[in-house]
């Protein structure tokens, strides 16, 4: 899944799973990610060029996940994921769907027809960890901070 070029900065991202058979196959099986390292406790894995490393921890010490609201959908305030070109994303959203995968907030397109539009969807791994898939119509307008532009 590598897709970043060799100097570019690579995210590190440690999180928990109950469940590390589960993670490899969510994280390897259904979104495609190689792995690295591993132990009985935890799975690297190569999350589109970025290392995620699974953490095995007990149920009980799994953390709840708050939302907030955004375009009115919950959107959960703990999630991380990565930003795709638009047909990457495309791609993605069709393996998603071939694969009947649930959707915490399904696929949709906020800001349509502006400078600002962008793609966006959630899922959640076998743990409860939320992802979240975006792709900008317009790349440049990721960290604009005109909000006519939205």
């Amino acid at each position: 899944m590598t897709t970043l070029s060799a100097d570019y900065p690579r995210f590190h991202l440690a999180f928990p799973v109950t469940d590390l058979e589960a993670a490899r196959a969510f994280y390897g099986g259904t979104l495609g990610c190689g792995t690295g390292r591993e132990s009985d406790r935890w799975i690297d894995f190569d999350f589109f060029g970025h290392q995620l490393v699974a953490h095995l921890v007990a149920p009980e010490d799994h953390p709840s996940a708050a939302t907030n609201a955004v375009d009115g959908h919950a959107v959960p305030a703990s999630h991380f994921g990565v930003i795709l070109d638009w047909d990457k994303y495309e791609q993605l959203v069709s393996r998603l769907e071939a694969l009947e995968m649930r959707f915490v907030i399904a696929p949709y397109i906020r800001f349509e027809g502006r400078k600002g539009e962008q793609a966006t969807l959630f899922v959640s791994d076998p743990s409860g960890n939320h992802l979240e898939f975006k792709a900008f119509r317009n790349i440049d307008m990721l960290f604009d901070k005109d909000l006519d532009n939205y």
